[in-house]
């Protein structure tokens, strides 16, 4: 999803994002500068036709933070998250791209040998027999997230008021906040993040619950964000059992102190 994002937004006037996938095997010559497992590999690459980048930009590329987006249209996450969930599963990443030619990032997965095993049983989401009827106030400023999270929480019964930033949050809650039982937030925002979101909230109700959602691998959370596990978190992506799953143990659980603790971003 990140990968494609991007692709988007290289490609201001249109163009053609290209999706393919195959098989590969993998040497130990096919990365210049990285040493890789030999073997079978599932290749994904998405290709582009927008500005392409240089040899600078590519260098920097997989940096936290690093963005070449204007103020507000990107918070520099997206690749870096790309890299750790690849990296994660024992795989590479492979970028070609020339100013004014366009990009292909190429993926490799290693590829599996076994058999595929029955698909476990979506966790069932306690409701005690009848629909959630809760308030919940989404903050997410990709808009496709945001959509996508606010039709899975809707299907499952919530009221859903939703926000693309810090600031419109903050009028709403301070509009809705009998109401509103559980705050969703992304963590890093353009303007006002997550956390410190959370702090205005709880200047004006110390009880509100707070749970985050971010695109940081479990790495990242930790070292990046100071987030620990006591604070509610769900990783994007994430699948609709998984989102439903954590919102409701929010819900549910003691409202922890342990999400006003000061969080360095």
């Amino acid at each position: 999803m990140n990968l494609v994002v991007n692709a988007r937004d290289a490609m201001p006037g249109g163009g053609r994002i290209t999706i393919e996938t195959g098989d590969a095997t993998l040497d130990s010559s096919a990365f210049d500068q990285e040493k890789i497992v030999p073997g079978p590999y599932v290749m994904l690459a998405i290709t582009d036709t927008g500005a392409g980048m240089s040899s600078e930009t590519k260098q920097r590329l997989f940096e936290p933070f690093f963005t070449t987006k204007a103020a507000g249209k990107g918070t520099g996450l997206g690749l870096s998250t790309t890299y750790g969930i690849i990296k994660q599963s024992k795989g590479y990443i492979w970028v070609y791209s020339e100013p004014g030619q366009g990009t292909t990032f190429k993926v490799y997965l290693p590829r599996s040998i076994s058999s595929v095993p029955t698909a476990p049983t979506a966790p069932s989401i306690s409701t005690n027999g009848a629909k959630p009827s809760e308030t919940l106030l989404l903050v997410e400023d990709e808009t496709g997230v945001r959509q996508l999270s606010k039709r899975i929480l809707a299907a499952a019964g919530y009221r859903v008021l939703d926000a693309a930033d810090g600031n419109t949050a903050e009028k709403i809650f301070a509009e809705n906040a009998d109401q509103i039982a559980l705050v969703l937030t992304d963590v890093v925002m353009p303007g006002c993040g997550g956390p410190e979101l959370a702090r205005r909230l709880r200047l004006k109700d110390p009880a509100i619950r707070v749970m985050y959602m971010s695109g940081y691998t479990d790495h990242l959370a930790v070292g990046r964000t100071g987030l620990s596990n006591s604070v509610g978190f769900v990783h994007k992506p994430f699948t609709a059992a998984a989102l439903l799953t954590q919102v409701r143990e929010a819900l549910d659980g003691e409202n922890s102190t342990a999400g006003t603790q000061q969080i360095t971003l």
